[in-house]
Formats: C-alpha cells, sequence, structure tokens
C-alpha cells in the first residue's frame, strides 16, 4: 500500500483537490483509500438514529451495516486519540492510501496553499512537504502546481509513490 499525505490549513482546497484527485487515480483502475484527520469534533451519525442512540446509551462502538456499506463508529470516551499508524493498521489493502491533514505526521505530503487565507506556509518547517499545490508560485525550490492542475498532481503523486 502507498501512501501519500495531502497537508494545509483550514479552507485552503484539500478536500476539493482530493476530490478531483480520486477519480483519475481509480479510473486507471487503482483502489483508493483516505484517512481524514478532522481538527474539531465530528460526528458522522445524527439525532434520532438508533446507532446515535446506542452511541450516547454508552456503546463504545457501533457497527451499521447494509448491502451498500458499513461504518465503524468508535468512541473514545477519554481515551487517547490513536496514531496515523495505528489508523493506517485499520485500513483494508488498497493501492494509494492518501492522508488528508495529519500536517505534522512525518510522511510525504503536498501542501495546499491558498495566499488569501493569510496563514505562513508550512514547507519550511516540515521537511516531508516535497511539493505545493496554490494559487500562486511561492518563493521555494519545492516542485509547485497550481490548484486547479489536477492532471499534474496526480502524476506527481503517481511517480513519487512508484504508480506511475
Amino acid at each position: 500500500m502507498k501512501i501519500f499525505g495531502i497537508a494545509g490549513y483550514s479552507g485552503s482546497g484539500k478536500t476539493t483537490l482530493i476530490e478531483k484527485l480520486i477519480p483519475l487515480f481509480t479510473g486507471d483502475g487503482l483502489r483508493v483509500s483516505l484517512i481524514k484527520h478532522a481538527q474539531h469534533s465530528f460526528d458522522i451519525d445524527h439525532p434520532g438514529k438508533d446507532s446515535y442512540r446506542h452511541r450516547h446509551a454508552g456503546c463504545s462502538e457501533v457497527l451499521v451495516t447494509s448491502k451498500l456499506r458499513w461504518a465503524l463508529m468508535h468512541e473514545l470516551r477519554g481515551a487517547r486519540e490513536p496514531t496515523l499508524e495505528e489508523m493506517i493498521k485499520l485500513i483494508a489493502p488498497c493501492d494509494l492510501l492518501l492522508i488528508e491533514g495529519y500536517k505534522r505526521e512525518p510522511l510525504d505530503k503536498l501542501e495546499v496553499y491558498r495566499s488569501t487565507l493569510g496563514e505562513a506556509l508550512l514547507f519550511p518547517q516540515d521537511p516531508r512537504i516535497i511539493a505545493i499545490a496554490g494559487d500562486q508560485r511561492v518563493d521555494a525550490e519545492l516542485p509547485q502546481f497550481s490548484i486547479d492542475d489536477v492532471p499534474a498532481i496526480a502524476a506527481f503523486i503517481r511517480r513519487q509513490v512508484g504508480l506511475a
């Protein structure tokens, strides 16, 4: 399983870029999976649903399944957040595992940068950022792509992980 990260500040366009990259990879027959790190509390369940009621009643895990998909919700209930390495072990085998977020994890990543956010670039402090996709060129000796040049970004990722 090849692993590649996409990092950047909230609002930079990481999710939109990944959403455009995935069909290019899967269209070539690659099996792609994703781990997304959420900085804030999130919930994929909804009040009133059975699974929501079971979790809120105290279940540590609730697995919901159907003929189309299944989802496992695990409540930490004060336990430490699992590491990225622990989460990777939970993913079924695939050709390419994309990691969204996890800015500080030691894995090769593409930084998604929007100058309009007013945030500093991540790459000067992270030697594992190996390229930048942004809304404008920046002062860096890294490969740079327009955030809209999705085919070039996909080709770069393929080369980096050995799936070219």
